[in-house]
């Protein structure tokens, strides 16, 4: 099998850190956010295929320069065509089935067995499927038996949910599906094609564990928490001379002699933390600089950015050079 990741958003609710670096490349408890999502990949997956758009540039030269365990190809689209648009832009060469990936989906997710109950079914897909209590920003699945998915319907009000059971945006296709896309514009998959396959055979994958959506900063920082809690943030150990609680996963270069830490925290590769400073519950980006006595709290701090000396910053997205930065 294959797997086709789509990497096509621009990450407005990300914004302004969004405005110099991909959202999938936030580093979130020690790797960046894609890197978490490729995990979940098996061993033997053939090639991974990233349908890339907005800062196309940054993604091929970060896979590039650190190469994850599968061989990855970039297919990149000239201008946004969607969740299926991007799909049928990649197809060519995908496997039958193949995994479809979202790369902002945070999830403790057994996809081998997810592949081998695809197989059992007989189906055209397999979806995951996760439980969420408001069911408003995603695409909801009605169950039959077996888990046979009998309708889907996105982003629905709430007293409209048939069930609160969503698209967790992993999934097994076969290849048949991207002959249902249209070429050269922009699709919706989960609107106007999925539920013409429902038919074919759509079944639902329940998740036991975990599962978020990063795309904003409460999201990102709780699905942060998630993996530090599911110990995938590496040994969570405070940095070399530093106080505190931590868990903190600190990446190459960066360092925190005299800091304190809370909770949950992801240093990015060159990031300093002066002494007498103190960060929790935050990610600080490469190159960034927390100043003496600064406290960060809840915020992402894009790269380079400098938090002055003494000054508290809470709740904050944080971005030098990007239109819309707060301080």
């Amino acid at each position: 099998m294959k797997a086709l990741a789509l990497i096509g958003g621009f990450g407005t609710r990300l914004r302004p850190v969004t405005y110099v670096v991909p959202k999938q490349l936030i580093p979130l408890a020690g790797k960046p956010m894609l890197y978490h999502v490729l995990d979940l990949l098996p061993d033997d997956v053939e090639e991974v295929v990233l349908a890339t758009g907005y800062m196309a540039d940054a993604i091929d030269g970060y896979v590039r320069s650190h190469p994850p365990r599968w061989p990855i190809r970039t297919v990149r689209e000239s201008e946004p065509l969607g969740t299926g648009g991007g799909m049928k832009n990649a197809a060519a060469g995908m496997s039958d089935p193949f995994y479809l990936l979202n790369s902002d989906v945070i999830a403790a997710a057994d996809l081998g067995s997810m592949a081998r109950r695809h197989r059992a079914s007989g189906g055209v897909g397999t979806m995951a499927l996760a439980r969420v209590d408001d069911t408003r920003p995603y695409g909801v699945a009605a169950l039959g038996d077996g888990d046979r998915i009998t309708a889907f319907v996105e982003k629905p009000e709430p007293s409209d949910a048939p069930s609160h059971w969503i698209n967790a945006g992993l999934s097994i296709w076969g290849r048949s599906v991207l002959d249902r896309i249209p070429p050269s514009r922009a699709v919706s998959f989960e609107r106007e094609i999925v539920p013409g396959l429902l038919a074919e055979g759509v079944f639902g994958f329940r998740l036991a564990g975990y599962w978020d959506d990063a795309g904003t900063r409460e999201r990102l920082l709780r699905a942060q928490r998630l993996l530090f809690d599911g110990g995938r943030g590496g040994d969570g150990r405070l940095p070399a001379g530093s106080t505190g609680d931590g868990p903190v996963a600190a990446m190459e270069g960066s360092s925190a002699a005299g800091a304190s830490f809370g909770k949950y925290v992801t240093l990015g590769p060159r990031a300093r933390v002066e002494p007498g400073a103190r960060v929790e519950d935050s990610v600080v980006m490469d190159g960034a600089v927390v100043e003496r006595g600064a406290h960060v709290v809840g915020s992402l701090v894009g790269p380079g950015v400098r938090v002055a000396a003494g000054s508290r910053v809470e709740s904050a997205v944080l971005a030098d050079g990007a239109p819309g930065t707060t301080r």
